[in-house]
C-alpha cells in the first residue's frame, strides 16, 4: 500500500503539510528564523505516537467493556548530543482512572497496542529505546 504527502514552503522556516485533508503549519522559533507559528517536526512524532497508542488502547478496552473516566499520556524523551539530532529514547505513561478498573485489562490493552498495533510505536522502536509504564488512579 503506497501513500504520498505533501508539504510546501509557506515563508521563511515555516511549513505547511496536508494529511487528510486536514493541514498543519510546522514552524521553527524565533532565535533559527522561524515565527514560532506552528509546532516543530520532531514533536509532532511524539503527538503520533500518543495519538496511535491512544487510539488503540481506547478501542480495545471499549471491546473489553472497560469504562474508562479519564485517559492521559505524558512522554519522556531524551535527545542525541550530535547531529543529527534525533530521539534515542522515549518513555511513555498512561495515566487512567476510573471506578473498579481491572488492572490485567488495562496492561493488556496498552500491551497490545505497543507490541501489536501502533505502527507509529513499532517504526520508533527500530531506532530507539521505547518504554512505558502504566497509572491507574
Amino acid at each position: 500500500m503506497k501513500s504520498s504527502f505533501s508539504t510546501k514552503w509557506v515563508s521563511d522556516m515555516a511549513f505547511e503539510t496536508e494529511i487528510s485533508g486536514h493541514k498543519i503549519l510546522m514552524d521553527a522559533s524565533e532565535d533559527v528564523g522561524g515565527h514560532d507559528q506552528g509546532p516543530r517536526p520532531k514533536p509532532l512524532i511524539i503527538a503520533a505516537l500518543t495519538g496511535c497508542t491512544g487510539m488503540d488502547v481506547v478501542s480495545i478496552l471499549k471491546k473489553m467493556r472497560v469504562e474508562i473516566e479519564s485517559f492521559n499520556m505524558s512522554v519522556e524523551t531524551e535527545m542525541t548530543e550530535e547531529h543529527p539530532k534525533t530521539y534515542s529514547k522515549i518513555h511513555m505513561v498512561y495515566e487512567f482512572t476510573g471506578k473498579d478498573l481491572d488492572p490485567a485489562k488495562i496492561e493488556k490493552a496498552v500491551s497490545l497496542s505497543q507490541d501489536r498495533y501502533c505502527g507509529v510505536s513499532e517504526l520508533l522502536k527500530k531506532g530507539l529505546e521505547l518504554t512505558y509504564e502504566i497509572k491507574i488512579n
